[in-house]
């Protein structure tokens, strides 16, 4: 019987998965089963293997050519919904990170992370825990404590759609609103309907009341 950790690693750089391969090669309980170089070899290598073939744990770098790691994040959650998913990147950024858990990632870390530190994340990742690097787990941590209120509908809305959304809050209607950013009516018909899509709803009461209960206008009161 075989327990050991199936792990597709994900990376376009041969030395950087050279080090990964000469890392894993010393661990017992884990297999390096595929390396590729891109997102959309992995999505074939994915897509023509059958369940058994399936890694437990994919490591995926974002800076890729071609697709990043970010974008096809969910093409594989879709394909292989059981397998886990480690970042393993350069980048730090706060949108990148903070995306990458919207989107299913089990774990973030950075490339200048040590063979123990990978392994390790590996194993926890895989047995149903998560893993965050150390330089990015605060702002994330900050982020989740308040993603009830502020949860990605939030910043899915641009900053002109925000301002839309509190002139209807006050009572505006569309030519009103118009007037007030000094734009077309139908610029605000467009932005409405793309309000109405983002926050799932049909009418201006309902998009109000559902920014309010997300927390994205405050409920202290006051014009």
């Amino acid at each position: 019987m075989n327990n050991r950790i199936r792990v597709m690693l994900v990376e376009d750089h041969p030395e950087y998965r050279e080090v990964i391969q000469l890392a894993l090669e010393d661990e017992p309980d884990i297999e390096l089963a595929d390396q590729v170089g891109s997102s959309e070899r992995a999505l074939s290598v994915l897509q023509h293997s059958d369940h058994r073939e399936m890694p437990d744990l994919i490591l995926l770098d974002l800076n890729l050519p071609g697709d990043s790691g970010l974008d096809v994040l969910p093409a594989f959650r879709s394909i292989t919904p059981e397998t886990k998913i480690v970042i393993l990147t350069q980048s730090g950024k706060e949108a990148d990170v903070l995306r990458a858990i919207r989107e299913g990632a089990s774990g973030y870390l950075l490339k200048s992370s040590t063979v123990t530190q990978i392994v390790d994340a590996i194993r926890t990742v895989a047995s149903g825990g998560a893993m965050l690097d150390s330089g990015v787990a605060k702002y994330v941590l900050d982020t989740l404590q308040s993603s009830v209120k502020q949860p990605e509908l939030l910043h899915s809305l641009s900053q002109r759609e925000l301002e839309i959304l509190r002139l209807l809050s006050e009572g505006f209607v569309k030519k009103e609103v118009a007037h007030q950013l000094d734009i077309s009516v139908s610029s605000v018909a467009t932005y409405i309907r793309r309000i109405y899509e983002k926050l799932d709803v049909q009418n201006a009461p309902a998009a109000v009341n559902k920014a309010y209960r997300l927390g994205i206008f405050p409920t202290d009161g006051g014009n």
